[in-house]
């Protein structure tokens, strides 16, 4: 019963949603606290070798909450998935105390490698959604993984990733920091790359113009017709 309070406690702390309603309620309508307390079941019952059991009762959940969880996971205490629809959890991951999931993450491997081949998440990581992390990495204590970030290599603790291939991130030259859910304000290294490739080319567009003078090919391009095609200088 302590295992549950403490998942249903984390449910009620990080889902706004589940603020105001009493722990009855979250255990009654909550997926991804379903999938959890399910999930408990069938770790218990693959460690203790029994045959068939834990994987019925893993694809039972799946079935019911749109959540696949490997019965060999390994899932620590105060784990919380936010909505959850295409969660997957792998075989091999392993995941610390107090890291939030949200809908679509998915924890998984890579080929068809044996051993260890899912991530490890150390406590009080946030990874948002559809965020993929792939194969026997590691996500240090307290990383951000930004939405559909895309994940193959270690995350140092306390870092932002973001991006495919996702890669930590800084802004303004200083490390990401803000709430968990925070995701509005983090960098776009695409965006950005764009917005430079952009200032370049105007930079670029502005010497030729100084090199014309004003007569040269920049000039005559300037002088066409855009509907017609033809030179405004006649002929």
């Amino acid at each position: 019963m302590t295992e549950v309070r403490r998942d249903v406690g984390a449910a009620r702390e990080r889902d706004p949603a589940a603020r105001d309603v009493g722990p009855a309620e979250i255990l009654a309508a909550w997926p991804g606290v379903h999938a959890l307390l399910s999930h408990r079941i069938a770790h218990r019952l693959h460690e203790a070798q029994v045959p068939v059991a834990p994987r019925v009762l893993a694809t039972a959940t799946r079935a019911l909450t749109g959540i696949e969880i490997h019965p060999a996971a390994e899932i620590g205490a105060r784990f919380f998935i936010d909505h959850g629809s295409g969660v997957v959890v792998g075989e091999t991951a392993e995941i610390g105390d107090n890291v939030t999931l949200y809908q679509g993450v998915t924890l998984g491997g890579t080929g068809f490698a044996t051993g260890k081949r899912h991530p490890t998440i150390e406590d009080n990581v946030t990874i948002g959604s559809g965020a993929k992390l792939l194969g026997p990495i590691t996500i240090g204590h307290g990383a951000k993984v930004g939405a559909n970030s895309v994940v193959i290599t270690d995350v140092p603790p306390h870092s932002t990733v973001v991006g495919n291939p996702g890669h930590p991130v800084r802004l303004e030259g200083r490390k990401v920091e803000g709430p968990d859910a925070d995701w509005i304000h983090l960098p776009d290294p695409i965006a950005d790359a764009i917005k430079a490739l952009s200032e370049r080319i105007a930079e670029v567009e502005a010497r030729l113009a100084q090199l014309d003078g004003g007569n040269g090919p920049s000039a005559e391009v300037a002088k066409i017709e855009p509907r017609t095609g033809r030179s405004s200088a006649g002929g």
